[in-house]
């Protein structure tokens, strides 16, 4: 906006006596990503933040992206920040971002198989059960997105535990897929997980074991905002620090999600299953 339209719109808000701030202070966007339990927890606090009166934007952007928006002020929250292994996102904007409240403890990611997989327990025994994850002709660790932590992790496995795999990187959606109908024919699989995932209150899964700990474990998730956030939204600061959700419940919310098939009417029907336990979030006082 122009000197000139800011001096006048300032003006014209004075003479009927509005305070310029008060239709922004409920203005809130929020940063989010294509994950399916940042997807699911952004559109729940979309919903739940508008009984609140507050008008909420989601902004979906890569990770470099969002930290440099929070950090300009573009961006006000985001809700999904995993610690430690975030640092490397956070602290180049230390000085121009807050951290909050962990919302969700001993988050994880891992390489999974099916129950039903009785002999593989382990990353390391994958080795010697190669053959049963051939796909196209080549042992297959299924996985996501090159680039995403997760992915990062796989590869390195791969070489740490001398696995004679390739890691197949596609979407999230792709790889859940392969697992959904490996699953329904009850055909050996190991794909790239995480917890939460709604997979995990779909299908009985088995988190291989990972004594080299080359992936993430008891990773924190917090939320996180611009420096001076809080400070101005003391109230909407309050009710996301009193948020916190067990895994049962997040994955129960994904999964009414992906059932739905819809977001915003998924993440309505779990609302509206668990008004105790939201009305809890929302009573939340500075």
């Amino acid at each position: 906006m122009s000197s000139l339209k800011m001096l006048l719109a300032t003006a014209g808000l004075a003479v009927v006596g509005i305070a310029p701030a008060s239709a922004a202070d409920k203005s809130v966007t929020i940063g989010t990503n294509n994950w399916a339990e940042n997807i699911a927890v952004s559109h729940m606090w979309q919903q739940l933040l508008g009984e609140k009166g507050y008008d909420v934007t989601l902004d979906e952007v890569s990770k470099p992206i969002l930290f440099g928006g929070l950090a300009e002020g573009d961006i006000d929250i985001s809700l999904e920040v995993w610690l430690p292994s975030d640092h490397a996102y956070v602290d180049p904007y230390r000085d121009r971002i807050d951290l909050h409240a962990t919302w969700y403890d001993d988050a994880l990611d891992a390489l999974v198989v099916p129950t039903y997989m009785d002999d593989v327990d382990s990353v390391a025994d994958l080795a010697n059960h190669a053959a049963a994850f051939d796909y196209q002709g080549k042992p297959t660790i299924f996985g996501i997105e090159p680039g995403a932590t997760i992915a990062d992790e796989a590869d390195t496995a791969i070489a740490e535990y001398d696995l004679p795999f390739r890691q197949l990187s596609s979407s999230e959606s792709a790889m859940m897929a392969q697992l959904k109908q490996a699953y329904r024919e009850k055909k050996p699989i190991v794909a790239t997980l995480w917890q939460p995932h709604w997979a995990f209150a779909e299908y009985d899964l088995k988190i291989l074991a990972d004594p080299k700990k080359v992936f993430s474990a008891g990773e924190e998730i917090k939320w996180v905002s611009h420096h001076g956030f809080s400070a101005s939204n003391p109230e909407l600061t309050a009710i996301l620090d009193a948020w916190h959700m067990t895994p049962g419940q997040l994955s129960q919310l994904m999964l009414v999600i992906e059932n739905a098939g819809d977001p915003d009417k998924g993440a309505a029907q779990w609302i509206a299953d668990n008004r105790e336990l939201v009305d809890g979030w929302l009573d939340a006082t500075p």
